[in-house]
């Protein structure tokens, strides 16, 4: 052992015990990934059925999907509830103990219901199926056992019963829990390709991600614009030219007509390269020395067509023009970094 992991390691380390530390590693997830293979060899056509019914119900939902569970049943009972959410099916998670005390006057007749208990018996959920059920909503149970009260009480059940769970003692939900979060995942998979849910969807209810981000930010919402655009006439000298490039700080600058259309394009690459030439500043026009032509862009266009332009043709600004082909803007590679659109 190096001095230096010799700091690092507490006193009462010891390779015994790390070892075994490896070795349960090992064997939870060994049972973990078994329970869930399980229940994909279930997954029979006549198995199925259950699942393939309550994707039915809940695309044809016309309120809203209430999940409910309580202790480690209720923290998975929140993901599969945001996972909905977040595909494009709209559900909320619904603590059972406070359903009791006044919050089942947010399920409606319209709701699905989706009541999750391994055991298929806990109290505070059995407390209020009876009432939900009277309500109209409609009840999807997902528990370990079929014969269980609340798989009975159920529309549709889903079983999600392990061998084993990977507590050494068999008692902590460890595989359980994650069977039933899979189940949950399958759900909502299902449920986001039957809706045809797709990339700009997921961005819609993504806004603050990288994905909404990409998906969601037009050029127009990151472009300069107004005085903030590096412009100017073709015959005005090149020294007037580098002096609009200084103030707009965009290390180039626009060439336009009378019509405000780009006709050519000015750089801090071109100056650098007519330096290399002993270009004479004094005489030269900004239209002797332009690039004819320049790469535009729509302001409607995405962010993320912008980059993939000036990546193709490596260059790190791009010039925005309307339909009409006038210049409305104009967009440096730091605007769509700072917009964290790369």
């Amino acid at each position: 052992m190096s001095v230096t992991e010799a700091k690092i390691l507490p006193k009462s380390f010891s390779t015994e015990r790390a070892q075994r530390a490896l070795e349960l590693a090992r064997q939870t997830l060994q049972i973990e990934a078994d329970a869930i293979l399980a229940l994909k060899s279930r997954m029979s056509d006549d198995a199925a059925e259950p699942l393939a019914r309550a994707v039915d119900v809940l695309l044809e939902c016309k309120g809203r999907v209430v999940v409910s569970g309580i202790g480690k049943s209720g923290h998975i009972g929140r993901k599969i509830a945001a996972t909905f959410a977040s595909t494009g099916t709209p559900a909320l998670f619904m603590h059972p103990a406070e359903a009791a005390h006044g919050d089942l006057g947010m399920v409606t007749p319209g709701d699905v219901f989706i009541a999750i208990s391994n055991s298929g018996e806990t109290a505070e959920l059995m407390a209020i199926v009876p009432i939900i059920k009277r309500m109209g909503a409609y009840l999807i149970a997902m528990t370990g056992n079929d014969e269980s009260s609340l798989a009975r009480l159920s529309a549709i059940h889903l079983n999600v019963g392990v061998a084993k769970e990977a507590c050494t003692l068999n008692l902590a939900p460890t595989a359980s829990t994650t069977a039933t979060l899979a189940m949950g995942d399958a759900l909502a998979v299902s449920l986001l390709d039957a809706r045809g849910f797709l990339e700009e969807d997921f961005a819609r209810s993504h806004p603050g991600g990288a994905l909404g981000r990409r998906l969601l930010t037009h050029v127009r919402d990151v472009m300069r614009t107004g005085d903030a655009i590096p412009a100017v006439k073709p015959d005005v000298s090149l020294s007037a030219a580098l002096m609009e490039i200084t103030r707009k700080g965009m290390a180039m600058t626009a060439v336009i007509d009378d019509d405000n259309r780009p006709i050519g394009v000015f750089t801090d690459g071109d100056l650098r390269r007519l330096l290399e030439r002993g270009e004479d500043f004094t005489t030269s026009s900004i239209a002797d020395v332009m690039h004819r032509g320049p790469r535009t862009i729509n302001p409607d266009q995405l962010a993320v067509d912008a980059v993939q332009l000036m990546e193709e043709f490596r260059i790190n600004q791009v010039l925005v023009a309307d339909a009409q082909g006038k210049l409305v803007g104009a967009l440096h590679i730091h605007d769509l970094t700072r917009a964290k659109v790369i």
